[in-house]
């Protein structure tokens, strides 16, 4: 029984040990099928989304299913930090509880006693090891103590740092697709003089954004579930936003950016892939189908109708189609696992843009001021 603990405790403190440094430390994808982190997290955001839908409000949905990301880091950091103290626990209770107690017991609360209050390096003094073997795992556990502080120090700036580069490329598509963003309002509103070349920088940007978010998001998973700001914006809103308009575009739209758009498809589609790899999310085929055949002639009639041309209706479908195959059934995939909305390829006339309303509208007081001022701004 007492060998059992031992190699139970130092199984668990080594599991702990290398979850965290594939976790914070280790800057790549981890491809083995089992891990505690990925478990962790499978088996906690499944149970999270089903409380949500069941017993709160359609319009609090949003906010409650945000609660997640920051909450189940902490829930996580909380798990590493007990398998660690139970760990060299039951090291302890193997080697036969060598510890003075003040009250005198010596049994497997008192390890765990003297275990947490070395790794929180307390030091209050009442359990005391006995023997050096004891006193070695003190220091050992001590000094794993402060290295998890530092990490947890240095991980959360990190996190919060890739989360708001992120965010700030998402909060920059408002007034230039729309919120959420779509491809055909993308595409309508660089259709004046100087807008095409404003639209190959936005794609160039985009095409950097992706490589950045695919870099964090390896790196650092938990990041997919930090939702963003506002209930109508999201990373993959925005992504998918950003493949619709360049599929649009290399479908056969004349006088488009079309080298930087194949460029930014490339990117955002391998970013897209291997974040399905990540969380293990099986392509799907959208259901029902974003772009069927009526939509897609309102696409091009909308197109048209804005500046743009079409060079040839029929290939222009079928390669929309072939394009669309590429990438829809990863994100439609993510969506259903992050319980997050795809935007619609036309986006609807009556959508406000989050900068063009306030909580100040929604209110008698301010409603006249605040469109006064959006007036004579305009």
């Amino acid at each position: 029984m007492a060998i059992a603990a031992i190699i139970s405790g130092i199984a668990l403190v080594l599991l702990v040990l290398w979850e965290g440094f594939e976790t914070i430390i280790l800057p790549r994808r981890v491809t083995r099928r089992f891990r505690l982190t990925r478990f962790f997290y499978r088996s906690s955001w499944r149970p999270w989304v089903r409380i949500v839908m069941a017993l709160v409000p359609a319009r609090r949905r949003e906010t409650w299913l945000s609660y997640f990301g920051p909450l189940s880091l902490l829930l996580l950091l909380s798990v590493w930090a007990v398998g660690l103290i139970t760990g060299f626990a039951l090291i302890h209770w193997g080697l036969g509880s060598a510890v003075l107690a003040m009250n005198g017991e010596a049994n497997f609360f008192t390890d765990f006693y003297l275990s947490g209050t070395t790794f929180f390096t307390l030091g209050m003094g009442d359990v005391l090891p006995r023997t050096s073997l004891a006193r070695l795992l003190v220091v050992m556990e001590s000094g794993m103590g402060f290295a998890f502080l530092a990490l947890v120090i240095g991980y959360l700036p990190a996190l919060n740092q890739s989360f708001a580069r992120r965010e700030v490329s998402i909060s920059l598509l408002d007034a230039r697709a729309g919120s959420p963003p779509t491809a055909s309002e993308m595409l309508r509103r660089h259709g004046h003089e100087r807008g095409k070349e404003e639209l190959r920088q936005l794609l160039h940007e985009w095409e950097r954004w992706s490589a950045e978010f695919l870099e964090g998001h390896l790196s650092y998973p938990v990041l997919a579930y930090f939702r963003s700001q506002h209930d109508n914006q999201s990373w993959l809103a925005a992504l998918t936003a950003i493949l619709d308009t360049c599929a649009l575009i290399m479908a056969g739209l004349e006088g488009a950016c079309e080298r930087q758009a194949e460029l930014t498809f490339a990117m955002a589609r391998h970013a897209v892939v291997d974040l399905s790899l990540v969380f293990r999310t099986s392509p799907r085929d959208p259901v029902p189908d974003r772009l069927p055949a009526e939509k897609l002639m309102e696409l091009r009639l909308f197109l048209t109708g804005n500046g743009q041309k079409v060079r040839n209706e029929e290939s222009f479908a079928v390669k929309l189609n072939e394009l669309r195959l590429m990438y829809e059934p990863y994100v439609h995939a993510l969506s259903t696992h992050f319980q997050v909305g795809l935007p619609p390829w036309i986006g609807n006339e009556n959508w406000v843009d989050n900068w063009k309303g306030s909580f100040w509208e929604h209110s008698g007081k301010g409603r006249h001021a605040a469109r006064k001022s959006r007036a004579d701004h305009f």
